[in-house]
């Protein structure tokens, strides 16, 4: 099968490699699309290494069940699944505890083992879902990760609730799902970023206000002269000190940043505002396993928009055009397509 792989020194080279086959419990999947994920450029322009080398990149997965390994009975070939992007162990403490997305043995597809910029890819039985047949096969694969992240990030982490002030900094794939999804749960959302296209789609998404970080002298004085003191909550989906300290500069008193952006730098935050102010810094990775039926609903029933997020779609011969295309900023999120039927 075609296949895009990861070599040690970030170099991604389309080969033929063996068509794996399920073991025990496994399933093997005819990807029909994989999205073009942020988290892909980490290991390809910025040092980032993955747990196995060389491998298999992509980890938002739709498609149709090829092949069952022994004791699967859940699936039948041709059914239409979505993977999500981590596996889980389902025994150590956190996901014992309903905290899944942090398992101790969490196994990331297109890091730990083998990704879906491939015609098939592996993955455990229980770990698929099924896709509603209202639910368009090849937009469906940015659930696994675009659309999920910020869903458990808005929902179980910032905790947005019904008349609240939400700054979401960063439209992109990610930023915009978490605009919707603050939307969705009746927030007043300002989105922020610098690129006046983007902010035009967070408007259709459901922002009521907009800024352009460019035009104003400081972020954070703009929101608190826009909001009367403050936003009562601030989600950074960039990962960029600057942009982490101007969330956290935001707050009301009483508010909380939660973070989803990855950085490796350190951040200098101003604690003693923290404690005087009892301001909250939280976390949020991935999502829960158990948060993936409702999401899937949401979208069946429209609720939550999906196709609109896919502003490009590739073949696998054309990943490289997808991934200069994501470097750029340009639109929300492309997917490589397997069968362009889909």
């Amino acid at each position: 099968m075609k296949a895009a792989v990861l070599h040690p020194g970030g170099r991604l080279e389309l080969s033929e490699v063996p068509v794996p086959v399920p073991a025990n419990g496994e399933i093997l999947v005819k990807v029909a699309a994989c999205g073009i994920c942020h988290t892909d450029l980490h290991y390809l322009d910025h040092g980032v290494k993955t747990f196995k080398s060389p491998v298999i990149l992509g980890h938002e997965v739709s498609g149709t069940v090829a092949s069952l390994g022994p004791g699967v009975t859940r699936f039948r070939e041709g059914d239409r699944v979505l993977l999500p992007a981590v596996f889980t162990c389902g025994t150590c403490r956190p996901c014992r505890t309903g905290r899944e997305n942090i398992c101790d043995e969490m196994k990331m597809l297109g890091n730990h083992v083998d990704g879906a910029y491939a015609e098939f890819v592996l993955a455990p039985a229980r770990d698929a879902f099924s896709l509603p047949s209202e639910i368009p096969l090849a937009e469906a694969c940015l659930i696994g990760d675009a659309m999920s992240t910020p869903y458990h990030a808005v929902r179980h982490r910032a905790q947005v609730r019904l008349g609240e002030t939400v700054a979401i900094f960063g439209c992109g794939g990610v930023g915009i799902n978490a605009v919707q999804f603050a939307a969705l749960a009746g927030g007043h959302v300002i989105a922020v970023d610098i690129d006046d296209r983007k902010l035009a789609l967070a408007r259709k998404f459901g922002a009521r206000d907009v800024l352009n970080a460019r035009g104003v002298e400081r972020v954070d004085k703009e929101l608190k002269k826009r909001t009367g003191g403050g936003v009562d909550v601030a989600m950074e989906i960039i990962g960029k000190p600057e942009t982490i300290r101007n969330a956290y500069e935001s707050l009301r008193p009483g508010g909380r940043l939660c973070q989803v952006g990855y950085t490796a730098e350190p951040v200098t935050l101003a604690f003693s505002k923290m404690m005087f102010q009892e301001l909250q810094v939280i976390g949020s990775l991935g999502c829960r396993p158990s948060d993936y039926p409702e999401l899937i609903e949401l979208v069946r029933t429209k609720r939550a928009q999906l196709e609109p997020l896919v502003t490009g779609r590739y073949p696998l011969e054309r990943i490289t055009e997808g991934l200069d295309t994501l470097r750029r900023g340009e639109g929300l999120r492309g997917i490589v397509v397997m069968d362009q039927a889909n």
